[in-house]
């Protein structure tokens, strides 16, 4: 069992659409497909798309990891795929995500401020910029600070109602008629 982990930037085909629940439609899109499949082999990261460009983390098996990342390289809302790392690691250190989206944020735009980047271009990061944008997407899971599109859903939805105010009171007005009405049966026979 040998583990990898794999980070790449690519930029995007697409047109960015307003944000649906502050995440771009496509890659909402992209993040759906991308838990489901993840998750089903054990491959586990994390996605930050910014200016028309995505900087994204895998870690798991080997063959999973290299499987999946080939069908980033052939999926048609990605080009100019590169590889910035790809290396052996001991043991997972992105526990819990099948695809992690770290929204834009505060954290994302002090590490452009710092690296005096004008904009996010992870295809010219070097090591140490790649491992911060790593250690960035891995904080914010522990922070508490990315979009889990799924369970936002799940947390957004109304509690169904079960019945409304005004069924309940007429279920128990007719209950209460019905008691009446048998201990009045009752006391006839």
């Amino acid at each position: 069992m040998s583990l990898i982990r794999l980070a790449y930037a690519s930029e995007a085909t697409f047109e960015a659409k307003p944000l649906e629940k502050g995440v771009e439609p496509h890659v909402a899109r992209i993040l759906l497909v991308s838990r489901r499949n993840n998750a089903k082999v054990s491959v586990v990261g994390g996605l930050y798309y910014g200016d028309n460009r995505f900087f994204q983390y895998l870690e798991g098996e080997e063959e999973a990891v290299r499987a999946t990342y080939q069908r980033i390289q052939q999926d048609p809302r990605h080009r100019n795929v590169r590889t910035l790392i790809e290396e052996p690691i001991a043991a997972p250190t992105f526990t819990n995500w099948s695809m992690k989206y770290v929204p834009a944020s505060a954290d994302v735009q002090a590490f452009l401020n710092r690296h005096k980047l004008a904009d996010f271009n992870p295809m010219a990061f070097d090591s140490e910029q790649c491992e911060e944008m790593i250690d960035l997407i891995r904080r914010s899971s522990q922070d508490q600070k990315s979009v889990n599109y799924d369970e936002t859903n799940r947390k957004t939805a109304p509690a169904p109602q079960t019945l409304s105010t005004g069924l309940k009171v007429g279920l128990i007005s007719a209950a209460a008629c019905l008691v009446v009405a048998l201990v009045l049966v009752a006391t006839m026979l």
